[in-house]
C-alpha cells in the first residue's frame, strides 16, 4: 500500500513495507522540514537541528498513521468484499481511531515546539506546513474588502487560523487545501450575511488587481 505525499510541487511514494523507502521519505521530509525552519533565522546550529528534527518527525508520525489507516482499509475490502454496509462500519471504526491518534500525536508536537520556540515562531512553522495560505488569504480578503470591521478581520483570521491548525495534520497537499477551502466556505457565507456580495467585491477586487498590475 502506497501512501501519496504532496510537497509544494514534489510527489513523493512512500511504501509502508520498504527499509530503503522509509530511508528515502525521511530524507525528503529532513529536507522539506530545514527549509521550513530556516525561515527562523535561528543561528544555533544545534537548536536549529532539534527544531528541524521535531519538525520531521512530525511528518513521520504523521504518515505512519495514515499508512497503518491505508493497510486497514485494505484489509477491510479484502474481508468484506462486496458488503458495503459491513465496510463502511468497519471504515469508520478506523477512521475515529486515526482522528483520536492524530489529534494526540498534534498536541504532542506543539508540546515540543513549545519548548524550543516562541508562540510566533511556532505559528510560522504552522504556515511553512500549509504553504503560507492563512496569511496569503488573509491579506487577500483585507485587499478584496478594505471596509472589513475589526469584528469581522477578527473572525476571518479566527477560521482561517482554525482551518490552519487542521491542515498541519493533513496527509497531502490536497488535503490541507480543502481544509482551508472548507473555511473560506464558512467565511464567504458569513461575509455575505454581513452584506457583502461576494461576486460583485471578487470582480471589483480583480479589476483594481489588473489596474495596479498595469501601473507597474
Amino acid at each position: 500500500m502506497f501512501t501519496i505525499l504532496f510537497w509544494a510541487g514534489l510527489t513523493f511514494a512512500q511504501s509502508s513495507g520498504s527499509t530503503s523507502d522509509k530511508d528515502n521519505y525521511k530524507k525528503v521530509v529532513t529536507e522539506r522540514a530545514n527549509k521550513i525552519v530556516a525561515v527562523l533565522n535561528i543561528t544555533d546550529s544545534v537548536k536549529f537541528k532539534k527544531v528541524r528534527d521535531i519538525v520531521a518527525a512530525q511528518y513521520i508520525s504523521l504518515n505512519d498513521i495514515y499508512d497503518a489507516r491505508n493497510a486497514s482499509r485494505k484489509q477491510i475490502k479484502e474481508q468484506t468484499g462486496d458488503d458495503k454496509t459491513a465496510a463502511a462500519a468497519k471504515n469508520a471504526e478506523v477512521d475515529s481511531n486515526v482522528n483520536k491518534q492524530v489529534k494526540a500525536q498534534h498536541g504532542i508536537y506543539l508540546s515540543k515546539l513549545s519548548k524550543e520556540l516562541q508562540a510566533d515562531q511556532i505559528d510560522q512553522i504552522k504556515d511553512g506546513m500549509t504553504y503560507r495560505v492563512y496569511p496569503i488569504t488573509y491579506a487577500a480578503y483585507q485587499d478584496e474588502l478594505p471596509n472589513l470591521t475589526e469584528p469581522q478581520k477578527t473572525k476571518i483570521k479566527a477560521w482561517l487560523i482554525e482551518a490552519r491548525e487542521n491542515a498541519i495534520d493533513a496527509e497531502s497537499a490536497e488535503k490541507k487545501h480543502a481544509w482551508f477551502g472548507k473555511f473560506k466556505g464558512r467565511i464567504n457565507n458569513y461575509l455575505s450575511a454581513q452584506g457583502y456580495d461576494m461576486k460583485k467585491e471578487g470582480e471589483e477586487w480583480q479589476k483594481r488587481i489588473k489596474e495596479r498590475n498595469m501601473k507597474n
